[in-house]
């Protein structure tokens, strides 16, 4: 086949081959793109992770801290439920207390006492038995009105506050404890009179 018109020019001549300066260069130069290139990955990796972290964190402190705990002040039922001599056990595991018909310095009170031992804060044990409180953990036992008996406990089980409400139900308020160590189970807002 025929063309028409002149030849094309040539171009520039290009070398045919490479001085061994240059092949050597070569490797070292993919290296360093194939590093750098490494780098700047690894780079932005790190910008992503800090900024997700961040707004991690920032959402978190926005949401609301939600704790489920029983209230603070509850109604346990009217003085007559509680017959002399009687610990009432089923407030122990919702509301951590035992409710107490029993005398203390020879008056007949109804208290509430907070299940924790003075010890280490192991969940006391009523011992319907040797009408006493036990601690599981290290072997302190306390009597029917709240006061140590034996073991480590340093001191009594604290008392709640508890009074009679309008509608006439025993009302424990958790939020406030006495302590008989500090003579504050005089008080009359630990115990109710029957």
């Amino acid at each position: 086949m025929h063309r028409d018109g002149p030849p094309a020019p040539a171009g520039p001549a290009t070398p045919e081959t490479t001085s061994p300066e240059q092949a050597a260069d070569e490797p070292r130069r993919g290296f360093l793109r194939r590093g750098l290139g490494a780098m700047a990955a690894l780079g932005f990796a790190a910008c992503g992770a800090a900024a997700g972290l961040w707004t991690a964190a920032t959402a978190r402190m926005l949401a609301p801290n939600v704790i489920n705990q029983p209230p603070q002040r509850v109604r346990v039922g009217r003085p007559e439920q509680y017959p002399a001599g009687h610990v009432e056990t089923r407030f122990k595991d919702t509301l951590g207390l035992w409710i107490v018909h029993g005398r203390y310095r020879g008056k007949p009170q109804i208290y509430a006492l907070e299940t924790t031992c003075t010890h280490l804060g192991c969940i006391t044990q009523w011992d319907a038995g040797q009408q006493r409180f036990n601690c599981p953990c290290h072997g302190s036992a306390f009597g029917r009105d709240g006061i140590n008996l034996f073991g480590p406990a340093p001191r009594p089980l604290p008392r709640y506050a508890i009074r009679l409400a309008e509608d006439g139900q025993l009302e424990v308020d958790r939020s406030r404890r006495f302590r008989q160590e500090r003579g504050e189970w005089e008080d009359p807002e630990c115990f109710v009179l029957v």
